[in-house]
């Protein structure tokens, strides 16, 4: 069925018909959906008087903040394309990001400014600097005040070239491999795709209208807490849904992921569901709990959600322990593939790790395209077709090579290998770009990674392929421990061989204090490589780890 899906439309409408109800929350900043509006209008004023066009490109360089989902709110209205800007990246990337999306303006943090400084050279093509404030520095001579621009407007501000379901959403990925790509969304398809999966469903067929009526029967929507970076697709595009339902997006405060902080939050702002990135986020949560049994008042919790690393089974049922009431949905998705597949766990009942229900629009494909019969064993590459991104942004030999045309359908083929069950259901196995290969078999990291992380003094673990020129790669592990106890190599690589086949076992482990992930939840292999490397040969590493 054709829709026409426009992101500034669908928020405008909601804001029309509950301007009192809370948009966003951080720490003691509650902002209404009139005043968002309102003070996207402003963004959008200051866009349009620093010449910004029709799907001109506009990075936003920021920690999770009111002004995230704001700015992003006033790029739309305009019809510009919102950028997301990882903020661990450093001069070099950042410049190859914006010089990449063509980016005229930047909104940035103040934190941020001394990056910038060191960069700004290197970007002409950026016009344009939107400062926010947060405590860490003035505001320089070549950068405006959002603030001021926020109080800019009076009125709805609408551009001379109006909007479309057409007009981009652009998310930049970096994945394991290769620089940053932006994968690009038309807003109508991704708008329908995040509603197929979210807690109030639109009917498409209904539009703006059905939105209104159903905000009229039911009231505002859910109070969802995103705990991970909004610069994520993970948190972005769950966040963005909560908003297209009407609901409140509730922000930490503080930069560095704190479980305390998180449940003190969820109590205090009543918050309905929390968004995470698997295990990084689950752990923590966990051990806070376990430590601090009936500290919160956790009742209005509906729900935890997970996309972009693995949940292990142990750690859900741990979370189930606490509040059995609540359901814990893990979303087998990625920025170029939303809806692969879903887990779900309830009450006394844990689903597997890594095992998913595929989504409706799912093929799991051999070698030669073919769908792969759900026997118990067969080993296939995901393929979601429907509604997916249009490519990535000035990279045409990706676009062809991801987003595929198979018997007249277009899939978006992100390179997910998977075990299909006798059920139909599957496991996942992981990425084939990260695939190990030694002694001509293929193992994938993640699920030698799951099968260490089930020992229990192992908190997290990460797993690299090592040129060895017996085998071709060594399968190598490196494990960050729960506590203070160090488990053994041999006891290591001998738990893996009771759950896995004797070849995927690593031959050496390496016991370290921390990985490193990112906020997002993400490791940095090509560090981790790094450090691998002059462990294994006593070498100095020069490659930094992520800051």
């Amino acid at each position: 069925m054709p829709t026409s899906w426009n992101y500034a439309d669908v928020w405008e409408a909601i804001a029309d018909s509950q301007p009192s109800a809370p948009a966003q929350v951080q720490g003691d900043r509650h902002i209404s959906w009139e005043a968002m509006d309102r003070r996207a209008d402003g963004i959008s004023q200051w866009l349009l008087d620093q010449h910004v066009s029709h799907q001109d490109k506009v990075a936003l360089y920021l920690y999770n903040c009111i002004e995230y989902l704001e700015a992003l709110f006033g790029i739309v209205k305009i019809a510009a394309v919102p950028v997301n800007t990882n903020y661990r990246y450093a001069d070099d990337e950042l410049v190859y990001l914006w010089d990449n999306a063509d980016a005229v303006a930047v909104v940035f943090h103040g934190a941020f400014t001394e990056h910038i400084e060191r960069a700004r050279h290197r970007v002409p093509k950026v016009r344009s600097w939107l400062w926010v404030d947060d405590g860490t520095s003035p505001c320089p001579a070549w950068a405006s005040r959002y603030e001021d621009a926020a109080a800019s407007a009076l009125t709805r501000v609408r551009s001379p070239w109006g909007r479309r379901p057409d007009d981009l959403i652009m998310l930049y990925t970096g994945g394991t491999t290769g620089m940053p790509k932006g994968v690009m969304w038309r807003q109508d398809d991704l708008f329908a795709r995040t509603n197929e999966a979210g807690f109030r469903r639109y009917d498409e067929s209904e539009g703006i209208a059905g939105i209104v009526a159903t905000l009229s029967a039911n009231g505002p929507g859910m109070a969802l807490l995103p705990a991970c970076p909004l610069m994520h697709a993970t948190g972005g595009f769950t966040a963005m849904e909560c908003l297209s339902e009407g609901g409140r997006v509730v922000l930490l405060e503080g930069r560095h992921f704190d479980p305390l902080e998180l449940f003190e939050t969820v109590e205090r702002e009543q918050v309905n569901g929390i968004v995470i990135v698997g295990d990084p986020f689950a752990r923590p949560m966990l051990a806070a709990l376990d430590a601090n049994p009936g500290r919160w008042d956790l009742s209005s919790l509906l729900g935890i959600l997970s996309s972009g690393a693995m949940w292990s089974e142990e750690v859900k049922e741990g979370l189930l322990r606490h509040r059995p009431e609540m359901a814990l949905v893990d979303f087998f998705s990625s920025t170029e593939a939303v809806g692969l597949g879903t887990s779900l766990s309830l009450g006394q009942s844990a689903s597997s790790t890594a095992e998913f229900v595929l989504g409706a629009d799912v093929k799991v494909l051999d070698a030669d395209g073919r769908p792969v019969e759900p026997i118990a064993g067969a080993v296939g590459m995901l393929a979601l077709g429907g509604r997916n991104p249009i490519g990535y942004y000035k990279d045409e030999d990706r676009t062809a090579s991801t987003f595929v045309t198979i018997d007249g359908v277009r899939y978006s083929v992100p390179g997910d290998y998977a075990q299909v069950r006798a059920d139909g259901s599957v496991h996942i196995l992981g990425r084939g770009s990260s695939s190990i290969n030694t002694a001509g078999e293929k193992v994938f990291p993640e699920e030698v990674e799951e099968a260490l992380k089930t020992h229990p003094a192992v908190r997290d673990a990460a797993v690299l392929g090592v040129p060895d020129p017996a085998f071709g790669e060594m399968v190598v592990a490196l494990v960050e421990p729960s506590g203070s106890i160090q488990p053994s190599e041999d006891e290591l690589i001998a738990h893996v061989k009771a759950h896995l086949a004797s070849f995927k076992a690593p031959r050496r482990v390496h016991v370290v204090p921390s990985l490193g992930r990112s906020p997002s939840g993400k490791l940095d292999y090509r560090h981790l490589s790094s450090e691998t490397e002059h462990w294994l040969t006593g070498t100095e590493s020069t490659v930094p780890a992520q800051s």
